[in-house]
C-alpha cells in the first residue's frame, strides 16, 4: 500500500498520478494523510525506518517484515527532525552512496528499498 503524508511537492490529480506511474493497479490502495501526526495515529506502525543520510545502518542490514513501514522525504531536504526522530521511529537507514554523491533521487531510492523488501520475504505475491 502506498501512504502519502501531505503536504507534498506534487498535486494528486489523475494526470499528474499517470505520468508519475501511479496508475498501476498496485496502487490501487492509496491513502493520504493531512500530516504526520494523522499518519501516525491512523496507522500506528510498530516498526518504522526512516530513509536517511543520517541512518547508521545500510538498509540491506535491516530485516524487513511485511508489516513495516518505511518514510522517504522530498530529495531536496529530506526528512523534518519531527519526522527523523520521533518517538515511534525505530531507525534511520541509509543508501550507501560514493563518496562524492549526496543521495539518489525519491524513485530510486523507493525502488532500491522496496525490492530489497520484497527479496527479504521471498517475493511474496511474485508470479
Amino acid at each position: 500500500m502506498l501512504h502519502i503524508i501531505k503536504p507534498t511537492g506534487f498535486d494528486l490529480d489523475d494526470k499528474k498520478l499517470r505520468r508519475a506511474g501511479l496508475d498501476y493497479g498496485e496502487w490501487q490502495d492509496m491513502r493520504t494523510y493531512e500530516n504526520w501526526d494523522d499518519f501516525i495515529s491512523q496507522t500506528a506502525p510498530k516498526r518504522l525506518f526512516a530513509i536517511s543520510t543520517k541512518g547508521a545502518r545500510h538498509y540491506h542490514d535491516i530485516e524487513f517484515a511485511n508489516d513495516d513501514y518505511v518514510v522517504f522525504g522530498p530529495e531536496t531536504r529530506g526528512l523534518p527532525d519531527n519526522v527523523l526522530y520521533h518517538t515511534l521511529m525505530t531507525e534511520q537507514v541509509r543508501i550507501p552512496m560514493t563518496e562524492n554523491s549526496r543521495s539518489m533521487n525519491l524513485s530510486n531510492s523507493v525502488a532500491v528499498i522496496v525490492y530489497e523488501s520484497w527479496r527479504q520475504q521471498g517475493f511474496i505475491h511474485s508470479t
